[in-house]
Order: C-alpha cells, then sequence, then structure tokens
C-alpha cells in the first residue's frame, strides 16, 4: 500500500456520466482525490489538465459483480492509502407497478440500488472509521419517501430499502466517525429522468447543483451530521 495522501479521497460509483460525473468533478476541484467506479473507465473531459493525473483514479466497477466492490477499495487503498468518503451514486430504474413487475425487476434493482452500496460501504469500512470523518452518501431518491405514482412503486420499494440502508450505515459508525446521508432529488436533469418526465430539462434539479449540495454534505464536521436531504424542483406537500 502507497502512503497516505494528505487530501481527502472520495469512491464514487456511476462516475461516467449525470450526477456522479458531476459530483467527481466538483469534489476535485474542492481539493479532494477522487476514485471513480465505471463500468468502463474513461478519463473524464474536467480531469484533462493540472494535478488530475496524481489525484483522479479510475476504477472499473459493476454494481452487479458481487467482488467489485472489495477490487476497488482495495486499488483505491493501493493508489491514495485512505478512503474518506463514498458516494454510491449507481442506480437503475424499471418503471413498473408492484403488479406488473417479476421478482426478476425487483431483484435487479435491489441489487444495484441496495446491495452493491451495502457492500461498498463493508468493503470501504476500515478506512472509513481509521478517517474519523468518514463519510457515506446514498443517494436515494424522493421515492424513498413517497410512492408518488403506481409506475414507480417498484422503484420506490427499493429507494425506500435504500434511504433505511443509510440510517443503518449511520448507526453502525456513529461513534466511530462515520456520517451517512440518505440524499433524496426529485427530477434531476439526467438520461434516467428524461423518459420519466414531460418538464423540460431546464426545470429540473441540475446535477451541478446536487453535487455542490453532495459536496457539502461530505464536508461538514461530525457535529453537524445530515441523516437525509431531500431536494425538489416542483412543490409537493411535504418535499
Amino acid at each position: 500500500m502507497t502512503d497516505k495522501i494528505e487530501r481527502r479521497v472520495a469512491l464514487i460509483s456511476g462516475a461516467s456520466r449525470g450526477i456522479g460525473d458531476h459530483v467527481a468533478a466538483e469534489l476535485f476541484r474542492q481539493g479532494w482525490a477522487v476514485s471513480l467506479g465505471m463500468r468502463k473507465p474513461v478519463m473524464p473531459a474536467w480531469a484533462g489538465s493540472g494535478d488530475a493525473a496524481d489525484f483522479v483514479h479510475l476504477a472499473e466497477y459493476d454494481a452487479n459483480d458481487t467482488g467489485a466492490e472489495a477490487r476497488w477499495v482495495a486499488d483505491a487503498m493501493q493508489r491514495f492509502g485512505r478512503v474518506d468518503a463514498i458516494i454510491a451514486n449507481a442506480g437503475i430504474m424499471i418503471p413498473k407497478t408492484v403488479i406488473e413487475a417479476e421478482d426478476e425487476d425487483i431483484d435487479a434493482m435491489l441489487a444495484v440500488n441496495v446491495k452493491a452500496p451495502r457492500r461498498l460501504a463493508k468493503a470501504a469500512w476500515e478506512p472509513l472509521c481509521e478517517s474519523g470523518q468518514g463519510r457515506v452518501i446514498i443517494l436515494a431518491s424522493l421515492s424513498g419517501k413517497r410512492v408518488k405514482s403506481a409506475g414507480s412503486g417498484s422503484y420506490a420499494v427499493s429507494k425506500f430499502a435504500a434511504v433505511a440502508l443509510s440510517h443503518a450505515i449511520r448507526q453502525a459508525g456513529f461513534e466511530k466517525g462515520v456520517r451517512a446521508t440518505a440524499v433524496c432529488p426529485g427530477f434531476v436533469a439526467t438520461d434516467m429522468a428524461a423518459g420519466l418526465t414531460a418538464r423540460p430539462a431546464e426545470l429540473l434539479t441540475q446535477p451541478a447543483d446536487l453535487a455542490r449540495i453532495i459536496t457539502l454534505l461530505v464536508s461538514l464536521p461530525n457535529e453537524a451530521s445530515v441523516a437525509e436531504f431531500a431536494i425538489n424542483c416542483q412543490l409537493e406537500e411535504s418535499f
């Protein structure tokens, strides 16, 4: 293992596009070293200059590969000597009601939206605790807070579980300085949302704004723990 670098280190899953790409770019801009989990690792355009070669790490990561998290964390530790935060961003949605969905659909969403983030936190647990200020962000959804439509029902099942996962990690790590936050956005201007809403992209939450929120959350001190953070682009009764 290499000597521990001075910069804090964050692992971001689903970092090749959308929210993950923006979060990685913002963390890097704010002085973090970042390890980017991608199914097909490609250096992002924002990392094309400066000290990116020293502080941007690419990792082949598939959330459906049950051994991928351990390999990724080991690789990042070899490169940077520390892990201070994980951003579990990779996720999938199968837009079916709970009546239309088959077991295979539910299993697929639970595998990526719940089981993979749990394995990532488990794999990184030791360095997160050693950090004294370990941070875990679970990209959940407002669908993890309410069931807004029949078609989002089966997705909501997985996202309610993702919110519970974040709270469970928070409970497990609080005395060791680990703080977990369930980030719960509504529609974000990504490829996924484009097929789900008729609202123009400019009226949706922007990935860059979500990235600034997540960067703030992982930068807060232990004494300013945020268990959940809901973000919406439209008015709802509670969110």
